[in-house]
C-alpha cells in the first residue's frame, strides 16, 4: 500500500490516529488494571506454570511453550496428547492459497490496485483462516493440543472446541505477543529521526549496513530495521538503483544479524523460554561474522561494481552536493522506551520466573503483563515524544498494519502444516546437524520460524541443562537456519515486509515476491551452503 494511499491524510494519520492509540492503550492498560484486581492474569499464570511445581522443582523451570501431560509431567513429544493425528494432507491448501496471493496479486494490474488496500488483505487472510476454522469445526474429529494457559488434550466435544483452541494457540498464543513486540518497537522507532543526506556512496551504504547488522542482536531484528531504514533511504534518495539495497537491507538487518542474543530474533527467543541460556547464542558470533561479513563485501563490490555506475551523471551530481551531516532526534524519551520494550520481551514470560534461587521459585510474571508493559511504553512514546519528529519521518501504521493482516491469517492457516510436521516430523530423514540446519531453514522460509524452531528442537531432544558438544552443534544448526533462512522470502521474518513496504512508500519499486527470491536463491543460497560446509558437514 502506497504511503499515499495509506498516508494521504498524514497530518490526520500522527495526530488523530496516534491520540486514538494513547486512548486505546490507556484503555487496555485500565482493563488489565481492572482483571488484576480479580486476580484474572495472576490465574492464568498459575494455569501456565502451576501444574510445573506440583511435579517438582525441574518441572518449574519448564517453559509454557512446551506440552505438559496431565500428570505435570514435561512431555518432549507433544503428538501424543493427540493420538498422532493430523488434519488431511489438502489442509495445507489455504496456506498454499495465501501465499500465492502474496506472491502474485503484486504482479498483475488487474489485481495490485485490489491488493494495495490492507482491508482486502485482511480480507483474504482472514477468510482463509476462517476456512482453516471451519475445517476444524466439521471435519476434523480428533482431539487438539492447546498450548494456551498450560497443556490440556481438547476432544471435538462440540462445533466449537477445535476452533477455539486453534484461536488459543495461533492468536493468543503466538500472533498477540508476535504483533505486540513488532508494533512496539515500529512505534517508537518511528519518533526516533536520523536524519540527513550523506552522499550515497557504496561504502556509505555498507556502514549503514554493517551498523544494523550490529544493532540487530541487541534491539532486535525488528528495532534495528525501523531504526536505520528511514536514514538509508534518505540518504540514497537521489539515485535510483536502490532496490538492491535494500534486498541487502533485509538480508542482514532484519534478519542474519539478529542471532547474538535471544532478543534479537523470536526463535532464538522461544529457546531462552526452553531454558536455553541467555549467552549460549553469544557462540554462533563466527558463523554470524561469516555471514554478515560475506554479506557486506557481497553487496559493497554489487553497490561498486554494477549498481553504482549505473546512475546518471545528474543523479550523481546531486547526490554529491545535496549533503547534510547525520541529525538524531527524539532520542529522549523514545530510546530509554525502546530499552524497555527489550527488557520487557527478555524478562517478563509467565513461563520463566523472576528471582528464583535455590530456595525460592522466584516470581512468574502475570500472563499479558509483557504485551501490556510494551503496550503502555507504546503510549508513553506517543503522548510524551516529539509529533513533529514522527511527521518528519512520514510515520504512519500502514506498515504495521499490513503485517498483521497477513499474518493473522498465517499464523491460523499455518497450523495444519504445524500440526501434520508435529506428527509426521520424526520420519524425516534428519539426523545430522547440516539436515537440521537445511530443515529448519527451508520450513523457516514459509512458516513462522518460531514454532518451526520448536518442532525440530523437540526432534533433537536437546536438553539444555545438560548440554553435550553434539546437542551444541544441533542447537547452533537449528538456531541458525531459523535466523538465518527467514531472509530467504519476504514471510521468513516479520520485518521483511515492513521494510519492503516503506521501501514502496518512499517510491522505491521492490522486487516481486519470485523476484526477491532471485535474489536469496542467488547470494544466500550459495552462502548456506558454505556456512554448512564450514560448520555443520
Amino acid at each position: 500500500m502506497s504511503e499515499q494511499h495509506a498516508g494521504s491524510h498524514g497530518t490526520i494519520a500522527q495526530s488523530g490516529s496516534s491520540k486514538a492509540v494513547v486512548f486505546g492503550i490507556v484503555g487496555v492498560v485500565a482493563l488489565y488494571v481492572a482483571a488484576a484486581l480479580m486476580h484474572w492474569p495472576q490465574k492464568g499464570t498459575e494455569m501456565t506454570v502451576g501444574i510445573h511445581h506440583a511435579a517438582g522443582d525441574h518441572a518449574a523451570d519448564a517453559p509454557d511453550t512446551g506440552a505438559k501431560t496431565d500428570a505435570g509431567h514435561f512431555d518432549a513429544n507433544p503428538v501424543h496428547g493427540s493420538g498422532g493425528a493430523h488434519p488431511e494432507y489438502f489442509m495445507v491448501l489455504p496456506f498454499c492459497l495465501l501465499l500465492a496471493a502474496i506472491a502474485i496479486f503484486p504482479l498483475s494490474h488487474k489485481t495490485a490496485h485490489f491488493w494495495e488496500s490492507n482491508r482486502n488483505k485482511l480480507i483474504i487472510a482472514g477468510g482463509l483462516g476462517l476456512l482453516t476454522l471451519a475445517y476444524y469445526a466439521f471435519a476434523y474429529k480428533h482431539p487438539l493440543e492447546r498450548h494456551f494457559l498450560g497443556h490440556a488434550v481438547i476432544e471435538p466435544t462440540s462445533s466449537t472446541a477445535l476452533p477455539w483452541v486453534i484461536i488459543q494457540n495461533s492468536i493468543f498464543n503466538d500472533f498477540v505477543p508476535f504483533i505486540v513486540l513488532l508494533f512496539s518497537l515500529y512505534t517508537i522507532c518511528g519518533g526516533i529521526r536520523i536524519s540527513g543526506d550523506l552522499p550515497a556512496h557504496p561504502a556509505t551504504n555498507t556502514s549503514f549496513l554493517a551498523v544494523g547488522g550490529l544493532l540487530a542482536s541487541f534491539i532486535g531484528t525488528t528495532g534495528a530495521a525501523m531504526l536505520l531504514i528511514r536514514p538509508v533511504l534518505e540518504t540514497n534518495k537521489e539515485r535510483k538503483y536502490v532496490a538492491h539495497t535494500v534486498v541487502f537491507f533485509i538480508f542482514i538487518i532484519c534478519n542474519c544479524g539478529g542471532c547474538l542474543l535471544p532478543i534479537g530474533d523470536p526463535p532464538l527467543f522461544l529457546g531462552y523460554l526452553q531454558g536455553v541460556d541467555f549467552l549460549w547464542t553469544l557462540n554462533l558470533w563466527k558463523q554470524w561474522a561469516l555471514v554478515n561479513a560475506a554479506l557486506l563485501a557481497i553487496y559493497f563490490l554489487w553497490d561498486t561494481l554494477v549498481a553504482y555506475p549505473k546512475e546518471a551523471v545528474r543523479d550523481i551530481k546531486r547526490d554529491e552536493t545535496q549533503v547534510r551531516a547525520l541529525t538524531f532526534e527524539g532520542l529522549w524519551p523514545n530510546v530509554p522506551l525502546l530499552v524497555g520494550v527489550v527488557l520487557a520481551a527478555a524478562l517478563l514470560s509467565p513461563g520463566k520466573p523472576l528471582f528464583a534461587s535455590e530456595t525460592s521459585p522466584g516470581w512468574h510474571p502475570w500472563l499479558f503483563l509483557r504485551e501490556v508493559v510494551q503496550l503502555a511504553l507504546v503510549g508513553v512514546s506517543l503522548a510524551v515524544g516529539s509529533s513533529k519528529v514522527r511527521a518528519a519521518n512520514g510515520f504512519n501504521y500502514g506498515a504495521i498494519l499490513e503485517v498483521a493482516a497477513l499474518f493473522i491469517g498465517i499464523f491460523i492457516c499455518m497450523q495444519p502444516a504445524l500440526q501434520i510436521l508435529d506428527v509426521r516430523g520424526a520420519e524425516l530423514p534428519v539426523k545430522n546437524a547440516w539436515q537440521y540446519f537445511w530443515a529448519t531453514g527451508s520450513l523457516s522460509s514459509v512458516l513462522d520460524n518460531a514454532p518451526t524452531y520448536l518442532v525440530f528442537y523437540e526432534m533433537a531432544k536437546i536438553d539444555p541443562a545438560k548440554l553435550t558438544a553434539d546437542a551444541a552443534h544441533l542447537l547452533a544448526a537449528i538456531s541458525l537456519g531459523a535466523v538465518f533462512m527467514g531472509a530467504n522470502t519476504y514471510i521468513g521474518n516479520g520485518p521483511n515486509f515492513m521494510v519492503k513496504t516503506i521501501a514502496e512508500n518512499a517510491g522505491i519499486k521492490m522486487p516481486s515476491f519470485f523476484g526477491y527470491m532471485a535474489y536469496s536463491f542467488g547470494v544466500l543460497i550459495p552462502l548456506f551452503v558454505l556456512v554448512t560446509y564450514i560448520f555443520f558437514r
